[in-house]
């Protein structure tokens, strides 16, 4: 019989998303008569305003003609959307043949694994969004589950003593780093000169960074950077992953891109650009041209104004639940610039706490430990929902005693 990959038998069997809905339907199927709410997974709830959809259905209208009527599209993106993002998103910062379109940031940052393969050392913040880590185990990258990480991933504590940014030295050699800002789960962005220390690590150690930026359109503080470009050197050691999910609502349309600058090379001198470009014509057949249709009306004048009122909808959210956090005395970071809240539980398992939060108030969270070792203890509450629920949510919340060890 033919063996097993080797690779997918390291990882563990249940991703944390999955994971939590499983334990969802447990608890409702126990109790028929809850009326549960979730603030857990980072999925978007409200209607794509009128002008992006607009887009999309004009889109999908234009199939129907035969003027108007595309099959296969360019496998790294209609030209028009990939000029539009390095005009709208960069400011000319990168130029449209280093944007490839994909249909969302967590399949390219899955692919993007391909193009350094097994035997490259990989670092993550921890804590951080799961797929980084999944990803790598799945290619050869990492080994098996050591207990509380995977063998072979160097993991950076970002916890309240460091300000929620890694330790530098600790970045491997001629490896993959990577880095979430804002970051999901702990809410904490990077200002200009944490970006600025940590490019300059990536150029010392030959490393390059992998830069996920998908929730950039949700940073008001104009002194923090939306994106690793606007750091210089930054175009020799980094990739940029972005997305139209958390900003426009595209979490089911799936619409995103990747930026590999064409400076960005390996140590034989070969280009990543052209190998990105490969991967992407060999296994990838493009994003929806739908979906596609749907970015380029989000780029303009009143696309953008949508997506930004969208981003504040979610981050008016966030400060109601922050505001009943804090009422409670329990210490949290995030929902300034960010939809994600980080709260802290000292010396309580952060499953535990998920329990307890679903059983005493029938709010669905995310325990911190399925983002790595450093969020044990913590929970993160996501503000993706509807006003009246996270409403409801809070009030709630606002009933719960929680006890802590703060010994801790």
């Amino acid at each position: 019989m033919i063996k097993r990959n080797p690779s997918i038998a390291n990882i563990k069997a249940g991703y944390l998303f999955p994971e939590i809905a499983k334990r969802r339907r447990e608890y409702a199927a126990a109790h028929p008569e809850a009326n549960i709410i979730s603030l857990g997974v980072g999925n978007t709830t409200e209607p794509i305003l009128p002008h992006i959809d607009a887009g999309l259905v004009n889109g999908a209208k234009r199939l129907s003609t035969a003027e108007g009527y595309s099959g296969y599209g360019d496998e790294q993106g209609l030209t028009g959307l990939r000029e539009k993002i390095a005009e709208v998103i960069y400011q000319g910062k990168v130029k449209s043949e280093e944007v490839f379109i994909s249909d969302g940031a967590k399949c390219d940052i899955g692919r993007l694994q391909l193009l350094f393969g097994a035997g490259i050392p990989v670092a993550v913040q921890d804590p951080s969004y799961p797929v980084y880590v999944d990803g790598s185990v799945l290619i050869g990258a990492a080994g098996a589950w050591a207990g509380t990480g995977y063998g072979g991933i160097s993991y950076l504590p970002c916890t309240a003593e460091n300000d929620y940014f890694p330790d530098l030295s600790l970045i491997p050699e001629n490896g993959l780093f990577y880095f979430c800002s804002p970051n999901n789960p702990t809410g904490a962005v990077a200002n200009r000169e944490q970006l600025g220390a940590l490019v300059a690590a990536a150029l010392r150690k030959g490393s390059v960074i992998i830069y996920d930026a998908a929730y950039a359109e949700y940073i008001r503080d104009p002194a923090l950077p939306k994106s690793i470009y606007e750091i210089a050197g930054a175009r020799t050691c980094a990739i940029e992953v972005n997305s139209f999910s958390k900003p426009a609502g595209f979490t089911g349309v799936r619409l995103g891109w990747t930026v590999v600058p064409l400076e960005l090379s390996y140590a034989s001198g070969e280009k990543v650009n052209a190998d990105w470009n490969r991967i992407c014509t060999t296994i990838f057949n493009g994003a929806s041209n739908i979906a596609q249709a749907g970015g380029l009306v989000a780029l303009e004048s009143e696309g953008l104004k949508e997506i930004r009122e969208l981003c504040d909808f979610y981050l008016g959210n966030a400060k109601l639940i922050r505001q009943a956090l804090r009422e409670l005395d329990i210490t949290c970071v995030g929902g300034d610039n960010s939809p994600y809240i980080w709260a802290r539980f000292p010396g309580r398992d952060s499953w535990e706490v998920f329990a307890e939060i679903l059983e005493k108030c029938q709010v669905v969270t995310t325990p911190g430990a399925g983002f790595g070792p450093a969020g044990q203890s913590f929970i993160r509450f996501s503000a993706f929902g509807h006003r009246t629920d996270v409403e409801e949510a809070c009030k709630r919340l606002s009933k719960l005693r929680i006890t802590t060890d703060h010994t801790d």
